[in-house]
């Protein structure tokens, strides 16, 4: 009688552990996966090939929250000259003719309780691909983020592995790892992310 009742406790002890891990693991924090979008944009070429940096087309970055995204107008600067007889460039064309925004689709999304400053990291030097990985030899931008199920369980077992990009243990050890190497003061107070 002893040995089943012990037998049952564990069976719901593992349970409760299997559940917890599932739930944690299906709570995506943040969300990056690469996307069908209405125009092939060659990050690699237009970084690598061309040298142009981040922040011309994604000048919101600096003193903004959102990076943002390249105007229909600022695309066309280079493109009515360069590569207008491409079919995708004549795609961005028909936008400017039509002066319509290009309908990207998003690929980076955190969870709305949380706030991320872009200005904040660019005014402290923190290079785009710590984030957002080598965009620079992509050609389609997406990434592997959000928690795992062998994470979660890890942790559970009471092991400490390395967070996965983009989430939020991620981000507190990045913050205290810029602390401790650099002397910066990256906040770790819970208001800076959540409000």
């Amino acid at each position: 009688m002893r040995k089943a009742g012990v037998g049952a406790a564990a069976v719901v002890l593992l349970a409760v552990l299997v559940f917890f891990a599932v739930s944690s693991w299906s709570r995506r924090p943040a969300i990056a996966t690469s996307s069908v979008q209405p125009i092939n944009f060659p990050h690699n070429v237009h970084v690598q090939t061309y040298t142009i940096d981040c922040q011309y087309c994604h000048s919101d970055a600096r003193r903004s929250e959102y990076a943002g995204l390249p105007s229909v107008e600022r695309c066309m600067g280079c493109h009515k000259i360069t590569a207008a007889d491409k079919p995708e460039i004549k795609k961005l064309a028909e936008f400017a003719a039509q002066q319509r925004p290009v309908p990207w689709a998003r690929v980076y999304k955190l969870p709305e309780f949380t706030y991320f400053p872009h200005k904040a990291h660019i005014r402290a030097d923190v290079r785009c691909q710590t984030c957002h990985g080598a965009v620079e030899t992509m050609t389609t931008v997406g990434a592997a983020t959000g928690p795992t199920l062998v994470n979660d369980m890890l942790n559970l077992a009471g092991f400490r592995p390395s967070p996965p990009p983009l989430t939020m243990g991620w981000c507190v050890d990045c913050h205290r790892q810029q602390n401790a190497s650099r002397g910066t003061h990256a906040p770790l107070d819970c208001v800076t992310c959540h409000h």
